[in-house]
């Protein structure tokens, strides 16, 4: 586990833990070693803290590449804090830029590591659970490795959208881990790809009880 991630841990993981005081369910169903994708609804950006303070390995989220090229001394610490945390960096320009990720998420994932994916691909802009985009079967059928399906609630009440830090409610939190989907032996091709997403997409339905609508997403204004 990087340094800088063992240090936000035993802080503010801990933090979190004691503090805001989140329901864990299904940490039985996470592997004790090997890599494996967490693929959970997005309502929050504290769903990446309460996540990464309840699973006990190191998890390694997505990144904007803007994070790792600044300049100056702001651009040298956010370069270094972002490495340290192990995150993986994702080019905004898409195509071929953007697949650099899952190429830097893919020896990760079969060194052993845990990958977090939101395959909504934005946070929900109402509380209902998205179609899911085809990435996080498409990473997880290369890497050879299962998808644990992840139900986040109460994020989005502890931090809603504009909010710079999570409200102290304690008990509100609530992280569902549901029974890894094994993807060895499945099919690369579109129609198998959106049969695994939609199977994990239902999995997190399941978990958390949204509404879901079939269709993605709308995108957040810069």
């Amino acid at each position: 586990m990087p340094l800088i991630y063992t240090i936000g841990k035993l802080t503010v993981g801990t933090t979190l833990m004691v503090g805001w005081k989140p329901r864990i369910e299904g940490l039985e169903h996470l592997p004790k070693t090997g890599g494996a994708i967490f693929a959970g609804n997005h309502l929050s950006v504290a769903d990446e803290l309460f996540l990464g303070a309840a699973v006990p390995r190191h998890l390694a989220f997505w990144a904007k590449s803007d994070y790792f090229v600044g300049k100056g001394v702001k651009g040298f610490f956010s370069r270094k804090l972002m490495e340290g945390l192990g995150a993986i960096r994702v080019e905004r320009a898409g195509g071929r830029a953007a697949l650099t990720a899952f190429d830097a998420a893919i020896p990760a994932l079969k060194g052993g590591d845990f990958v977090a994916v939101y395959p909504e691909g934005t946070r929900s802009p109402d509380g209902k659970l998205y179609r899911g985009r085809t990435g996080v079967a498409r990473l997880a059928v290369a890497a050879g490795v299962p998808i644990i399906p992840v139900g986040m609630l109460g994020t989005d009440v502890v931090q809603p959208i504009g909010r710079l830090a999570p409200k102290l409610m304690r008990g509100t939190v609530t992280i569902k881990f549901g029974k890894p989907i094994e993807t060895i032996g499945r099919g690369d091709d579109r129609t198998s790809l959106r049969e695994l997403t939609d199977q994990v997409m239902g999995e997190i339905q399941r978990l958390t009880g949204q509404e879901y609508i079939p269709r993605y997403a709308p995108k957040r204004p810069e």
